[in-house]
């Protein structure tokens, strides 16, 4: 690619972020009303690929969320039981919601509006009970779909193109699925969902003991060739689906994934028959919304050739009192709060390690998945925390950040450690005040904003970030997304529950900051506290036509 082209993607997604960005005198181009007959299906489908039904094994995961921090966690082998237990956990079902005789899924990994354009692919070697191939996950049946076949007799290449016990994970999008409801705003929401799925991966993988890295350098196509989304007649009117990463999925650790190379594995396809037809989601698209399209070729990804950050921060996690859940209780419980009872109180240890959670650590996870370092830092409006003033906050997650924040933003902020703030901690009191009617002022007047214990707005280094190519807005988004993720984990784990909030107002965030240029802008809102159910929705399990799965 050369420079021009460069910078003229850097500048059609810059153009992108400002066309969408809510505004509290317009709010970004959406639908002039929800086309509810036409609504998407959230369950893509390939008729007549030869299936493989997945055993529900998650319930034999005994690992506990406090665990998952430790090093030594005794990892599982790579077989067909806990390749199904990482799915399920991951992309799979977590509920069914019922409301009179409205039926709607929940899923592990959350998605804006519970629309889901996620879906998820895996690379299998041989393995002693799964045949090698490439599978697209069929999520409602807990089944692997296979695309493609890969024959026994180039089995021994495998061990030239990938790492033993290991399989690759891919996930792409569909657009359609957000945009039928969000409009112009939908490819961010996708890309919020890519991170959040990043982070239900990693959890899942770490709950059986393994390891979860993205493979950085690959670029789209090479993604799209590997998991046949560039296979046209599999989709033909089928709506398509946007390449967006792979991950290695590794039994151990290890430091120097990035070395798979791509074309050994597209090797093994080579002249393989492509199995499934994609199901059409949605007869008619009463709107359509072109500047995804821009967005989508602007953020391409070409191969790249990276280097893995790595934090320095050695400092244990702060302890999570009070929690003896499972891995698979606590993730399998987390919802997204619809409302919240505004009078819940936060215990300020549960406060302060929620933030810790959030810093990435010399010992990795949750954040080496996304090798790269920091971009994002959190502001936080404090509602309701024990023994700590109300008020804007903010916790610094770029390394070496903090004087040039200071510098940018408003001169009157206090930049004050709070009492008894853990040293290693980076978060400072800006302003003392009642931020209630802010926070929700800013999150597009939504109640749910101030009636929680707190709430935040991720802002992230954009300039810095968009010189290495426009296909790292796609990055600063999954940043944001598996902050979101950990968040609603460790929100569920302190006995609360967290919400993540898309609609905001943009620049209003940053003027409050004193950030007016375009080097900080704002990705994500999101918010904790004590939920109120809504008890006239009953929760099915959501598996039950599958129980009979050995």
């Amino acid at each position: 690619m050369q420079p021009t082209d460069t910078q003229n993607t850097i500048d059609t997604i810059i153009t992108y972020h400002n066309q969408t960005k809510h505004q509290p005198e317009q709010y970004a181009a959406g639908p002039d009303f929800m086309d509810w007959i036409h609504q998407p299906n959230p369950f893509r489908t390939f008729t007549g690929a030869p299936r493989i039904e997945l055993p529900l094994c998650a319930d034999q995961i005994t690992t506990l969320y406090t665990e998952l921090y430790q090093a030594d966690i005794t990892p599982k082998p790579l077989n067909k039981n806990n390749i199904a237990t990482l799915l399920e956990l991951s992309l799979g079902l977590s509920a069914w919601k019922q409301y009179g005789n409205d039926q709607w899924s929940l899923r592990c990994n959350p998605s804006s509006g519970n629309l889901h354009p996620t879906e998820g692919y895996v690379f299998l070697p041989p393995l002693t009970d799964l045949p090698a191939g490439v599978y697209h996950y069929n999520s409602h049946d807990h089944a692997l779909e296979q695309r493609a076949e890969i024959v026994q007799m180039q089995h021994a290449d495998f061990q030239q193109s990938l790492p033993s016990d290991c399989f690759l994970l891919g996930l792409s999008s569909i657009t359609w699925r957000e945009a039928w409801k969000y409009g112009e705003r939908a490819f961010r929401y996708c890309q919020h969902d890519i991170g959040h799925a990043l982070g239900a991966i990693t959890y899942a993988a770490r709950s059986l003991g393994w390891d979860a890295q993205i493979l950085i350098n690959w670029s789209d196509d090479d993604i799209a060739q590997l998991f046949g989304l560039n296979h046209k007649d599999s989709f033909a009117q089928a709506e398509k689906e946007v390449p967006e990463v792979v991950l290695c999925i590794k039994t151990q650790f290890v430091p120097n994934l990035q070395q798979i190379d791509a074309k050994l594995l597209h090797n093994l396809l080579k002249n393989q028959q492509w199995f499934g037809q994609a199901n059409i989601l949605s007869k008619k698209k009463q709107f359509q919304w072109d500047i995804i399209d821009v967005a989508v070729k602007a953020t391409e990804k070409p191969q790249t050739t990276e280097i893995i950050w790595r934090a320095s921060l050695n400092t244990p996690l702060l302890p999570l009192d009070c929690c003896s859940a499972t891995t698979n209780t606590v993730i399998r419980q987390r919802r997204s709060a619809q409302q919240f009872d505004g009078t819940g109180v936060l215990n300020k240890n549960a406060f302060f390690r929620i933030l810790d959670s959030l810093l990435p650590r010399k010992s990795g996870f949750p954040f080496t998945v996304l090798p790269q370092m920091p971009a994002i830092n959190l502001v936080l409006f404090v509602h309701r925390v024990t023994d700590m003033s109300s008020g804007l906050y903010i916790l610094i997650r770029q390394q070496d950040i903090l004087e040039t924040l200071q510098a940018k933003m408003r001169a009157e902020f206090q930049w004050e450690k709070p009492a008894d703030c853990p040293s290693h901690l980076p978060l400072y009191r800006l302003v003392s005040a009642n931020a209630r009617k802010f926070a929700r002022s800013l999150s597009c007047h939504q109640d749910i904003a101030a009636d929680s214990a707190f709430s935040l707005g991720m802002i992230a280094d954009f300039s810095a970030r968009l010189e290495k190519g426009a296909w790292q807005y796609r990055r600063l988004f999954w940043e944001a997304g598996l902050i979101g993720q950990v968040l609603y984990l460790e929100a569920e784990a302190a006995g609360y529950r967290g919400t993540g909030i898309g609609c905001y107002f943009d620049d209003a965030m940053h003027n409050t900051l004193g950030l007016s240029d375009l080097t900080y802008q704002s990705l994500y809102h999101f918010t904790i506290g004590k939920a109120l159910e809504d008890h006239r929705l009953n929760t099915l399990e959501p598996y039950a036509h599958l129980k009979n799965h050995v």
